[in-house]
């Protein structure tokens, strides 16, 4: 490490020791809000959040604890009409509010590498940000508090030179934004407002940033707080690498069911009817119209359905009914994310409920928690996977009891949630309600609601040690630190850490409001996610099979995302080793560095070659992974060829 480098530390240090010297009052703070997707969508747009409903609800926050942010609005729509004039305007729009103009020999004077972005761009001021003599800075100020709009990438008609381009740079309009709030504005710090902008994806170096790489050069010794969707820790992670933000993780919106609407509404009605009236004169004339219904929905495309009008034995109107069935079940149960999520606001009990209802959709074998649908399932003497493989192939009876096993879990969950819920439907005082809730026996929510379904014989311990788990996760999903971790980090002090991932699968990553972090990825898959994937990749190998005559698939070919692995921890790639037919093998440390094959008689079925196309960044993230299942194709290809000489 150089003189220079050790002055830049030491200058960042500082910048922190000062935030924790000033007081509130004076602290300066610049918000930085983005077009997501990047150069794509409206102004002050994030993932899966309301940006301007949030900054509102921040800076009243921020306000009460002693910051300045004279002439804020009463509302976050005049906040939108302060800023953009126009809450659907684009970057290009000329309605952005103008909180700056920066002359080009200013602006040549405060960015010393300035002349490092004429190689792309030309003399400043160039076209970008930019009325022909000076540089805008597009924002608006109050008090200590600036929101600005960060410029766009600058190569939105060719964004591959900026990925492939070793002269790529930032444009002068980009770097123009940055000189103003550290060096005119003088920020104290600055707040990115959600996923996700452009700095961290500026050209330089993947890690170890040096003052030629432009993430460092833009951010200079500003401290960088980033909101960040909780989701998301991959790219989080890069925000951290390349332009050293403390990531703030925040909530994402509960995903509900899709739902039916128009001719997928009607078709479930006529469905109805035909189970009510299929022993009578009307079967066959409603199977024609379930036929022709959906034909007009294209659900043709997906299932095989016989000509309108011809006549149909009992056992066969059945099997049409039962598959069309399964199709509308599986596009009404499609899980979608229901509406943004402000920062500062704990999910209502409805939201809750759609995140329980997930969570407790899956069987957590490290836990010792069978899933819902499992135990309601077992209460009826059925096993819920022969039931989804029965859903699939369009057996009626099957389909039906899958959609009474949903029905039944919403419920009582939902019985479950609201004896923790106030008059305005808000869930509060969590910890004691569940103490004064579980182990009641028949007083139980949950329980007088299943005694009035054909689960009533539930297994009650279990359904005792789900509910205990998910009274836990209810108690996190409401915890709401999101507000309470920025204020510390603009005080200089610690963020607590925390996973990042998908909250379904890994509850752990709640209460939001922490400094995500990613995974050891030496340690994925892990037990859990290998659980998952044998179900799944049965269940679309079974599907397949369906599909091609009763005969298995002999390659599958799969893409291993870099993203999807972390969410999941590994869950696709456990998928690639399920379906070649091994289990990986963690020593001590729980890292994963060898597989052993399973024997056909345990997998009870042939063993599928898989062709495997690896993302970038699973590639450079998971390279251990990589070295261990790169000779392993070549190896179960002899397992194969032995088993055929055999």
């Amino acid at each position: 490490m150089n003189l220079l480098h050790i002055l830049i530390c030491f200058l960042r240090s500082f910048t922190y020791i000062v935030e924790i010297i000033l007081i509130q009052e004076d602290k300066k703070l610049a918000i930085t809000v983005f077009s997501f997707p990047p150069d794509k969508g409206n102004v002050g747009t994030a993932a899966y959040l309301n940006v301007f409903s949030s900054i509102f609800s921040v800076l009243k926050e921020l306000q009460s604890d002693g910051y300045n942010v004279e002439g804020l609005p009463e509302t976050s729509e005049a906040l939108i009409e302060d800023i953009l004039h126009d809450k659907e305007a684009q970057f290009s729009s000329p309605n952005l509010n103008i909180a700056y103009k920066m002359n080009v020999r200013e602006y040549q004077a405060l960015t010393p590498y300035a002349t490092a972005l004429e190689e792309n761009w030309g003399k400043p001021p160039g076209n970008l940000n930019a009325d022909g003599e000076n540089l805008l800075v597009y924002g608006k100020q109050y008090g200590n508090v600036f929101i600005g709009v960060q410029p766009t990438f600058g190569y939105e008609g060719d964004p591959m030179r900026l990925l492939f381009s070793k002269s790529a740079s930032p444009h002068h309009g980009f770097a123009a934004y940055y000189s103003f709030v550290e060096k005119i504005f003088k920020a104290d710090a600055v707040l990115h407002f959600g996923t996700h902008g452009s700095l961290e994806f500026m050209p330089g170096k993947q890690v170890g940033m040096s003052d030629v790489c432009y993430p460092d050069s833009l951010i200079g010794n500003i401290p960088n707080v980033y909101y960040y969707a909780a989701n998301n820790p991959s790219e989080a992670t890069i925000a951290k690498r390349r332009s050293y933000a403390n990531t703030i993780s925040y909530l994402t919106p509960p995903a509900e069911n899709a739902g039916l609407y128009k001719g997928l509404k009607q078709l479930s009605e006529l469905i109805s009817s035909y189970q009510s009236l299929k022993d009578t004169g009307r079967g066959q004339q409603i199977v024609s119209s379930i036929i022709s219904t959906a034909k007009q929905c294209n659900l043709d495309k997906d299932v095989d359905l016989p000509e309108e009008g011809v006549e149909l034995p009992t056992k066969e109107r059945d099997l049409v009914v039962g598959k069309v069935y399964a199709k509308i079940m599986e596009i009404e149960s499609r899980l979608l994310p229901c509406g943004l999520h402000v920062i500062g606001e704990p999910p209502t009990a409805m939201e809750a409920v759609a995140t329980l209802v997930n969570i407790a959709a899956l069987d957590r074998v490290e836990e010792g928690i069978s899933s819902l649908p499992s135990i309601l399932a077992q209460s009826v003497g059925r096993n819920i996977e022969e039931i989804y493989r029965s859903s699939d192939k369009g057996v009626l009876k099957d389909v039906e009891l899958l959609r009474q096993i949903t029905e039944a879990s919403r419920g009582a969950i939902t019985s479950f949630v609201e004896r923790t819920t106030n008059s305005k439907g808000q869930v509060v005082d969590v910890s004691n309600k569940l103490t004064s809730i579980l182990g009641f026996g028949i007083n139980e929510p949950w329980i007088q609601y299943l005694s009035d379904t054909k689960f009533y014989r539930g297994d009650r311990e279990k359904l005792r040690i789900l509910f205990e788990y998910l009274g836990e996760c209810l108690r996190l999903i409401v915890a709401d630190n999101e507000v309470g971790s920025l204020k510390q980090a603009l005080e200089g002090k610690f963020v607590e850490p925390g996973p990042g991932g998908d909250p379904i699968r890994n509850p752990k990553v709640l209460p939001t409001g922490k400094n995500i972090h990613a995974l050891d990825p030496q340690s994925i898959p892990t037990t859990a996610a290998m659980e998952s994937a044998k179900i799944v990749v049965e269940r679309l190998l079974e599907r397949q099979k369906i599909d091609n005559g009763g005969k298995y698939p002999e390659t599958v070919a799969l893409v291993l995302w870099g993203t999807d692995n972390i969410k999941t921890y590994g869950e696709s790639l456990a998928q690639v080793l399920w379906m070649i037919g091994v289990n990986p093998i963690a020593d001590n440390l729980g890292r994963v560095n060898r597989v052993e094959p399973v024997s056909l008689e345990e997998l009870g079925r042939p063993r599928v070659d898989v062709v495997v196309n690896c993302s970038g960044v699973f590639r450079d993230l998971f390279i251990n992974q990589v070295s261990v299942i790169t000779p392993l194709f070549g190896f179960c290809y002899c397992l194969k060829r032995l088993h055929k000489l055999k």
